[in-house]
């Protein structure tokens, strides 16, 4: 009991914090089990007879695949892997076609294999003004914003006019180079192979940032760079881009895409993109809000374990009162019961204290057994000092040998000699361990002059 009293802070602590990790943890939870659901489509997508002629003719549709974080990569055993490729299993199970993926290194090669026929349709471009001359776009299905990635420490850049003067490293063919070229002619802009190779020069200094899709941006090792803001107006929306001869290829996939139900579509970038980008940080007013709310939970919760404990105990209390009161009945009875007894009897320790007498042994000595509590025999004047000696030294020897004790004797009171038949008896605890003496006696003189007129 005193052991739950003094922890009973700790735990209201504990279980307030466990209730916080609970529901943070339960939020994770969901967010992790969250999958896409499988295509029940039914049936197959319904296409013209030109469509399904094509698709007769052309079952393996190759696709020219760049790595894109979380859009499309390989995994560690050399699948691709992503949600652009997800899309496209889905749209094959839903056509017939077998997507096969041929991957290039930078957006220049992905490009001059759609230019000479290498491939059919790509699915990480986006669309400009130059890949329009020779490439068709499907119904967007997403998107996402530019984001300017900039050398850690310092200012963070918000528009293309802070680049005045300086230099903008941006992959070969990049979807905003012709229009930066156009509307910003003061950026100086060096192109290269691919985003790694960007993101090296303004590292090294070389280049004052580079521009990259928000998604992706954020999975890449921060080292000596940071992510700014976004770029005001540009929006990357997500497209199959088809080469400009397949336009039956086109027809197809964008049916395909109208045949996505918004919540599988929903689900599926939900599997890939949820918890990529980090949101901002929170107001203060918000963290101070989210505070208060803890604070309310924590202290509510204490505030619940203490009326409970509170209650609790109140009960204890209660049952103690009540055995309390059994038991003040019970030794109240147990005194009546002594003081109806005519003999004296009494109790004594295993030292030979008086622990309790009745009225006929206070009768006796005429005395009060406040004055006597406590006291050996040898301690009182209520026999002479001899016998008290003697008397004292039988009980020890009883209590030593546990033995019961009947007998009729002459003993030397105070008022003189009498006859008395002595009896005496070991008592024992609940833990059967001995507790001390139960004794009495009886006038035997008077025993017989009572039987002499019970004759008569």
């Amino acid at each position: 009991m005193l052991f739950f009293i003094k922890c009973k802070p700790a735990l209201s602590w504990m279980t307030g914090l466990a209730l916080m990790c609970w529901m943070q943890w339960g939020g994770a939870a969901q967010l992790a089990a969250f999958e896409a659901p499988p295509f029940q489509s039914g049936e197959r997508l319904v296409l013209d007879a030109q469509e399904l002629q094509w698709i007769q003719e052309h079952p393996r549709v190759v696709v020219a695949s760049m790595q894109f974080p979380l859009y499309l990569f390989k995994n560690e055993r050399g699948q691709w892997n992503g949600l652009n490729n997800d899309i496209l299993l889905r749209i094959a199970r839903m056509t017939g076609l077998k997507f096969v993926h041929r991957e290039s290194f930078s957006p220049d090669q992905l490009l001059a294999m759609l230019e000479r026929g290498e491939a059919d349709m790509t699915t990480t471009m986006a669309m400009n003004d130059e890949r329009r001359d020779f490439l068709n776009f499907s119904h967007a299905f997403g998107g996402s914003g530019w984001v300017f990635v900039g050398r850690d420490g310092e200012p963070a850049l918000h528009s293309l006019e802070q680049l005045k003067g300086k230099v903008l490293a941006l992959p070969a063919r990049h979807a905003l180079e012709t229009e930066i070229r156009r509307d910003h002619p003061t950026v100086e802009l060096r192109t290269v192979k691919t985003y790694a190779e960007a993101r090296a020069l303004v590292e090294s200094g070389e280049a004052h940032a580079t521009i990259e899709n928000e998604t992706g941006v954020h999975l890449y090792p921060a080292g000596q760079l940071k992510v700014g803001k976004n770029l005001d107006g540009k929006w990357e929306p997500d497209y199959l881009a088809v080469r400009q001869d397949l336009l039956p290829l086109l027809s197809i996939l964008n049916k395909a895409l109208e045949a996505f139900p918004a919540e599988e579509m929903r689900a599926l970038r939900s599997k890939w993109m949820a918890g990529v980008v980090p949101s901002k940080a929170p107001s203060l007013w918000l963290r101070v809000s989210q505070w208060g709310y803890w604070c309310v939970v924590v202290l509510g919760v204490s505030g619940l374990l203490s009326l409970l404990w509170s209650r609790r105990l109140q009960i204890q209390i209660d049952q103690r009162h009540k055995a309390e009161a059994v038991l003040n009945d019970q030794l109240m009875l147990q005194k009546a019961l002594m003081d109806a007894i005519p003999d004296p009897i009494f109790i004594r320790d295993l030292e030979g204290r008086l622990l309790m007498c009745n009225k006929s042994y206070e009768e006796q000595f005429a005395t009060r057994f406040e004055k006597l509590r406590g006291t050996r025999l040898t301690d009182s004047p209520t026999f002479p000092a001899t016998t008290a000696e003697l008397l004292h030294g039988e009980m020890m020897e009883q209590l030593r040998t546990g033995q019961s004790r009947f007998s009729d004797r002459q003993v030397m009171f105070n008022s003189g000699l009498r006859d008395i038949y002595h009896w005496s008896v070991p008592f024992y605890g609940a833990d059967g361990q001995l507790r001390g003496l139960l004794g009495g006696w009886s006038d035997a003189g008077r025993r017989w002059r009572r039987s002499q007129r019970l004759l008569a």
